[in-house]
Order: C-alpha cells, then sequence, then structure tokens
C-alpha cells in the first residue's frame, strides 16, 4: 500500500531540513493566520471564508515557491478535495489523532522523515493544525456556525466535510515535501 519507503540520512541533515520545514509552515500558518483574523474583524466571518478558499492557496503557493518546496493543508474532513491527504499524510495524521488522544500537547504535533518515492528521495514534513476558538466560527457544530456562514459555506463548498469540530480537536495540518 505504501510506495515509499523510509531512507537513512544522518542526523545532522535530518534536523536541518526539518528545522527549515518547521519554519516554512510556520510562515505560512502566520501569514494565513494573519489574514483571516484581519478578515474575521474587516468584512467578518462571511466574507472571511474567502480568505480559507482563495487567499490560503495563494500564500501555500508563494511561500512554497519561495523555499523551493511543496506546501499544502491536508485533512480528513475537508471542504476542498486539493487537501484530501495522500498515503503517508494519512499515516501521519492517524499518529497526529492518537498522540493527542494520549494528551500530548498539540504544539508538538509534528513529525518528518526522509522516504524514497519511486526512484526520488524525498524530504517529507507534517505540522498539526489543532481547532481554535477563532475557527469554530466555520469549523464548529451546527449550534456554533452562524446561519449566515453555513449558507455561504454551502454556496461555496457544496460537499462540505469540514464542520463538527470542537475546540483542541486535530483539524488536520500543514504538509511539506522537498525532493532531494
Amino acid at each position: 500500500l505504501f510506495l515509499a519507503a523510509c531512507v537513512n540520512v544522518s542526523s545532522e541533515r535530518q534536523a536541518q531540513y526539518t528545522t527549515e520545514a518547521r519554519a516554512t509552515a510556520g510562515e505560512f500558518a502566520k501569514t494565513l493566520g494573519g489574514e483571516l483574523k484581519a478578515a474575521m474583524k474587516g468584512v467578518g466571518p462571511e466574507g472571511a471564508i474567502t480568505v480559507c478558499k482563495d487567499r490560503a492557496p495563494a500564500i501555500a503557493a508563494e511561500v512554497a515557491q519561495e523555499h523551493g518546496v511543496g506546501l499544502r493543508r491536508v485533512t480528513f474532513k475537508s471542504r476542498n478535495p486539493a487537501s484530501v491527504p495522500d498515503p503517508w499524510e494519512t499515516r501521519v495524521l492517524h499518529d497526529f489523532e492518537r498522540r493527542l488522544a494520549r494528551g500530548e500537547s498539540a504544539a508538538n504535533l509534528e513529525y518528518s522523515e526522509v522516504i524514497r518515492e519511486g526512484d526520488t528521495k524525498t524530504f517529507r514534513y507534517m505540522k498539526g493544525l489543532v481547532v481554535q476558538e477563532i475557527c469554530m466560527t466555520c469549523h464548529g457544530t451546527p449550534e456554533t456556525i452562524p446561519d449566515g456562514v453555513k449558507a455561504k459555506l454551502a454556496a461555496e463548498y457544496p460537499t462540505d466535510q469540514a464542520t463538527g469540530y470542537l475546540p483542541n480537536m486535530l483539524r488536520g495540518a500543514i504538509s511539506v515535501k522537498k525532493p532531494l
């Protein structure tokens, strides 16, 4: 099922790749979070939906190009079909769920390794995204999502699965991929 196999690299090289990927994921999250908070204040939650729909992929593409990596958000409950995890990401997301259930801090939800995909050696990294209070307006339970937001989500994402969350649940992850 997995076409990837773990590849041995030095611990120093692995640490370097991880540090770089952590910074890249952090840059993406900080930029997206800043734009989302500004939109929530400026145009409200209904208007802020366009930040996640349009600006998130654009920000990811900009950050990815700047750092020479693949970068995306992945989740089991997607709003955007492009967010469906691949087999490696699926395995890591399940591991994040287990780690959270055991009481591990959400801040520690990250994983990296160098794998072989076909003839290519690839560095993979994921940083877990945990539901924050601000997320509840669009990703919460039916009781917490305002009617106007529900209507906008239905119009923008007809196959939306990304609701029903509670604070501190795993929402998904930022995934970084770099061919070596």
